[in-house]
């Protein structure tokens, strides 16, 4: 497999991948400058035949450009082994589950997300698309993630709440009210303060 991103996360992702015994041959990165990371050799276009990849770009827009402008990728799910997830939850491709994450029952999540270190999901939670769900954060019962919707660090969300598309959680944020597409929020209780048309 080759991951897609040679940054920082990509490091992070990588040991997942390697945790999970698969075989990796690379990283894909546009940034020519770029040579090796981990170990690993940095190549900087994509190989032109079908390939399995996993996207290892934070950024939830990149990670989706790269979907929609890369037809010929197979893409894996990571989950990593010290990570709980229940037997009753749906991850779907290309997501990525590190360390220390818990995920409870009946919750679904999208394409290509990342649940990251220590985040917490409890049950009936849906996650869409390109969702990023940072380190600690916690989310109650029943909680709706829109597309392409950043939860920042540490943030806290109630049962109930339902968060809109390409929506910015700004870190340490407590979220006690439903939140609108494509808003920032900042601050406990979490206050919208801009909102940027879809």
């Amino acid at each position: 497999m080759y991951l897609y991103g040679a940054s920082g996360h990509g490091k992070v992702v990588a040991e997942v991948a390697e945790e999970k015994g698969y075989h990796i041959k690379g990283f894909i990165d546009e940034n020519i400058s770029k040579t090796t990371l981990l170990d690993y050799p940095v190549i900087h276009e994509p190989p032109s035949e079908s390939i399995d990849i996993i996207i290892s770009i934070g950024n939830n827009r990149i990670r989706k450009n790269i979907v929609d402008q890369n037809t010929l990728f197979t893409y894996v799910t990571l989950l990593h082994p010290k990570s709980s997830i229940s037997k009753r939850v749906d991850i779907e491709e290309g997501t990525v589950v590190m360390s220390g994450v818990s995920i409870n029952s009946a919750v679904s999540i999208g394409k290509h997300c990342i649940i990251n270190t220590n985040s917490s999901i409890d049950h009936d939670c849906v996650i869409e698309d390109f969702v990023h769900i940072s380190p600690n954060a916690a989310l109650g019962g029943s909680v709706y993630v829109g597309e392409g919707t950043h939860v920042g660090l540490g943030v806290s969300v109630i049962q109930g709440i339902r968060i809109g598309k390409w929506c910015t959680i700004g870190a340490g944020a407590v979220i006690i009210s439903d939140i609108p597409d494509g808003a920032t929020v900042v601050g406990n209780p979490g206050k919208v303060i801009k909102v940027t048309e879809l």
